[in-house]
């Protein structure tokens, strides 16, 4: 008797029919109706079918990896948890790296989940829906794992506690938050290529890969786990961000200088928020993998080199800002922890001087710079402090319209000089680091005049609390901007020599180790 066999359908087919299958054409409503965002940044799509997803993947496989990735991942963070491993870290000087990092981060994760759905219900082709739908749950489980690492570290230190309440607004962590408000505010198109190539190839890739080896190279396999558990996924969205901007490329030849300027504009803005990681790296942990400058080399130069070079048949040149951004690697991590150190009092974590040891780790990674421009700075600082006289700057300082990092970096070419650039609109005049910056202000002046910049808010003074009295006469402003925050002055700020993180951290690791 013949009988009908249904061959196993093929990964192609079976992607074609749980994606493309499930779309249709609208026919009540008009396409622009249903997709009114498709039109206004000028990009041209002619066939949606054209799109490729790289890994093809459908929402039953999803859950199905996912899964395995997060029992592997919570049995580790578990065990980590339950072994008091927060003991087994270097020294509590590696708790304030993570505190930056958990409370600078994860919001950016839980933004990207919600900017990926947005997109994602915009885009009419079915293949780039689907692919951002699944994108926007990887950022929701980032989010979740990195609270969960978080809340975890907040049992015994301090610091961790207000991170949502601080998010909106301490001064630096409107350098990120600043990041994605620019991104979920810009069209369908420029958002998925200002972050599936500044968020997950320029930035992510230098935060991951080398910044999390460190993480496990001190003793944190908490970190480490759910940092490589995300980087997994981001391999994915790196290569879906490629794969969409190649895709735009080839429907149109009029998209070309769209593109280009959104690279030119999103490298220069993930290049400015690496600031943090710099410092990180090179100042923050206390046992290093690698400095920021051999990160930058690897990561961004060759990394990056390759993806412009595969770029380049579509005509796409290296963005602007690229050079300068070479040049910065000798000094960026030393400029911006000279920052975080003079502003120590008005930060949820603590700083300090790096000692002669972690100097000469400098000197030998950055032996054109450090010896030159920066010792001399930490030696003064160092001298200061054993005579009781540990500095903190009680001014404000004067914050770029659009990075909103202070105005603390060098002309590419003269480490001693401050760089400053000046634009005007509707006869204001406003302030930017750097030729990047300022080309980006001059091309959407509507948008970043509208800035909110912590700096000038409190000048403004919105940034005390409702019972403050700035006309009485002991009225102390840093102090009253530290209680906004919901910094515990002596407590979340100051240095680290004499922080209470460190004498818990030594009280209980010499407690588990007489035990």
């Amino acid at each position: 008797m013949d009988m009908k066999v249904n061959k196993k359908l093929s990964l192609k087919e079976r992607y074609a029919l749980m994606t493309r299958d499930l779309a249709w054409t609208p026919t009540y409503q008009a396409v622009n109706d249903v997709f009114p965002y498709m039109e206004y940044e000028g990009i041209k799509i002619h066939d949606w079918d054209k799109f490729e997803d790289p890994f093809r993947m459908t929402m039953d496989s999803y859950w199905k990896y996912q899964a395995e990735k997060e029992r592997k991942l919570y049995a580790i963070m578990d065990a980590f948890t339950q072994n008091n491993g927060h003991l087994g870290v270097t020294d509590a000087r590696y708790i304030n790296t993570l505190k930056l990092f958990l409370t600078g981060v994860s919001p950016l994760e839980y933004m990207a989940h919600r900017g990926f759905a947005h997109v994602g219900r915009q885009y009419p082709g079915a293949g780039p829906r689907v692919a951002c739908l699944m994108q926007s749950l990887d950022e929701i489980r980032h989010f979740q794992t990195q609270v969960h690492s978080l809340s975890n570290y907040n049992k015994h230190y301090n610091g961790f506690q207000n991170w949502r309440h601080q998010h909106d607004r301490v001064w630096f962590l409107s350098v990120p938050k600043s990041f994605f408000d620019d991104a979920v505010s810009a069209g369908p198109f420029e958002f998925i290529v200002a972050i599936g190539f500044a968020f997950e190839y320029v930035l992510t890739n230098l935060l991951f890969v080398p910044f999390i080896s460190g993480a496990a190279y001190n003793g944190d396999m908490g970190a480490m786990a759910f940092g490589f558990s995300a980087q997994s996924d981001e391999s994915r969205h790196m290569t879906l961000g490629l794969e969409i901007i190649k895709f735009i490329l080839e429907q149109d030849p009029d998209n070309l200088p769209i593109v280009q300027a959104w690279l030119d504009k999103w490298f220069w803005r993930g290049f400015r928020v690496l600031t943090l990681v710099a410092m990180m790296m090179d100042y923050m942990l206390p046992k290093r993998v690698m400095s920021w400058k051999e990160a930058w080399e690897i990561y961004a130069e060759q990394n990056g080199g390759a993806l412009f070079k595969d770029l380049a048949r579509y005509g796409i040149r290296p963005p602007k800002g690229w050079e300068e951004a070479c040049k910065s690697k000798d000094h960026l991590s030393h400029q911006a922890w000279n920052v975080f150190y003079n502003y120590g009092a008005a930060a949820p974590f603590h700083t300090w001087a790096p000692s002669e040891k972690d100097m000469e780790w400098l000197a030998a990674k950055y032996p054109d710079s450090f010896d030159k421009y920066y010792r001399p700075l930490w030696e003064h600082y160092t001298k200061e402090q054993a005579d009781g006289k540990r500095f903190y700057n009680g001014t404000l300082p004067m914050l770029c319209q659009v990075c909103q990092i202070p105005m603390f970096f060098t002309e590419p070419d003269d480490p001693t000089k401050i760089s400053y650039r000046e634009s005007e609109y509707k006869g204001m005049k406003y302030h930017c680091c750097s030729d990047g910056c300022k080309d980006i202000f001059d091309h959407e002046p509507a948008k970043y005049s509208q800035s909110w910049l912590p700096v000038h808010q409190i000048y403004q003074g919105n940034c005390f609390p409702e019972d403050v009295d700035p006309t009485s006469p002991d009225f102390n402003p840093l102090a009253e901007v530290v209680r906004w925050y919901n910094i515990e002055w002596g407590r979340d700020n100051l240095d680290f020599a004499d922080s209470e993180d460190k004498k818990n951290f030594e009280a209980w690791r010499n407690q588990a180790t007489s035990n």
